[in-house]
């Protein structure tokens, strides 16, 4: 099993920034990737950004590109999405999500969820 906790998010204005963490713990050795993923109401979970637990390899969704940067600490076990340029429609539940395969994009190939954070953008 592994545990997931989720820190960071809250309510910001277009522009401003926001630092997401996600801290695994128990059997972390199992985690290949830790991921982020958001949720809009109404919308279907999609996947933001990823990276190798031991941080030799990261990917972004298309529409965070030169935004959204993740980065990792493997000694911590915890991946960070740092959100710059924050827009309303980034306005979402964060996720942040554990998979045993190596580049996956896709919510049904990672395991161990976090509890959830709220980012909400006002304009």
């Amino acid at each position: 099993q592994v545990q997931l906790a989720q820190s960071g998010g809250g309510l910001v204005q277009a522009g401003d920034s926001l630092r997401l963490s996600c801290a695994a713990s128990g059997r972390t050795s199992s985690i290949n990737v830790m991921g982020w993923f958001r949720q809009a109401p109404g919308k279907e979970r999609e996947f933001v950004a990823a990276i190798r637990r031991i941080g030799d390899f990261a990917f972004h969704a298309d529409f965070v590109k030169g935004r959204f940067t993740i980065s990792g600490d493997s000694a911590k076990n915890t991946a960070y999405l740092q959100m710059n340029g924050l827009k309303p429609e980034d306005t979402a539940v964060y996720y942040c999500a554990t998979s045993t395969q190596a580049t996956s994009r896709s919510a049904s190939t990672y395991n161990y969820w976090g509890q959830g954070t709220q980012v909400t953008v006002s304009s």
